[in-house]
């Protein structure tokens, strides 16, 4: 059951990226040119996201618990470090760029969206090699 409900949270995920445009680079850029052929249309699925999330964890964090699990998951770092600012500074450039990030990535790739085909792979090399490189020995912190 788990599984199935995952599932179709993806799915209404995936669908609600294909209806508000999201899924389409061409609007995102147009989105991101201020200067040029601006398209201010995201900015209300943004908001309509951000108040629905709000709303939700309000709703869901009111339980005790998870209808599927036995506790929340919630992120519990609270630092901004230069890390976490280069990541952001990272996603951003690539989604001004290419005007995809995962979410949309990956549902433009199952809609055969052109350009996909050559962001995805090169989105798992990123995660492949981001995770190498914060394991990597030199950039531990050091401890006294």
């Amino acid at each position: 059951m788990r599984i199935a409900v995952q599932f179709l949270a993806g799915l209404l995920f995936g669908l609600g990226l294909v209806v508000s445009g999201m899924a389409d680079p061409a609007k995102v850029l147009n989105f991101l040119d201020i200067a040029g052929t601006w398209d201010p249309s995201l900015a209300f699925v943004l908001a309509g996201a951000t108040g629905t999330t709000f709303v939700g964890y309000r709703l869901v964090l009111a339980r005790r618990r998870p209808l599927f699990a036995p506790a929340f998951q919630l992120p519990t770092a609270t630092r901004i470090d230069g890390r976490l600012l280069a990541g952001a500074a990272i996603f951003g450039v690539g989604w001004g760029l290419a005007g995809f990030c995962p979410g949309p990535a990956v549902t433009s790739l199952a809609l055969g969206a052109p350009g996909t085909l050559a962001f995805v792979p090169a989105m798992l090399v990123g995660i492949v090699a981001a995770r190498a490189l914060a394991a990597a020995p030199f950039l531990q912190p050091k401890t006294r």
